[in-house]
């Protein structure tokens, strides 16, 4: 059975967001997390911070939507950025060469600290 995902935003600050993301992401869930963090791309926040501090299992769907997410931000001239990754979840990232283009922080005030300080403002 798939735990209910939560997806809360945590902080905004001008073109940054961070989501606190929490339960299971699979085939049932990764679809609510990508609409959720698409959304808050296309309302001006494309440096986008996934807290995944309360995430209790990722598979392959959930794997997909964040290369969706990450593309995504990318194409909205911002970023994805991961905190608090969990070990499992950190392995496949870096098993798939993800961890390269997903930046990954030990907790939610590091990554917000690493995005505030490299985050171009808009011209």
């Amino acid at each position: 059975m798939t735990d209910a995902l939560t997806l809360i935003t945590t902080h905004t600050d001008g073109r940054l967001v961070a989501l606190r993301v929490g339960g299971e992401i699979d085939m049932h869930t990764a679809p609510i997390l990508r609409e959720g963090a698409l959304d808050m791309i296309a309302q001006g926040h494309p440096f986008l911070i996934l807290d995944l501090t309360r995430v209790t299992f990722c598979d392959s769907s959930g794997l997909n939507a964040l290369i969706g997410i990450m593309r995504y931000a990318i194409a909205a001239n911002g970023s994805l950025t991961l905190a608090a990754v969990p070990d499992r979840l950190s392995r496949m990232l870096d098993l798939t060469g993800l961890k390269t283009f997903m930046p990954s922080y030990p907790s939610i005030e590091a990554a917000m600290n690493a995005c505030l300080t490299i985050k171009p403002e808009p011209a």
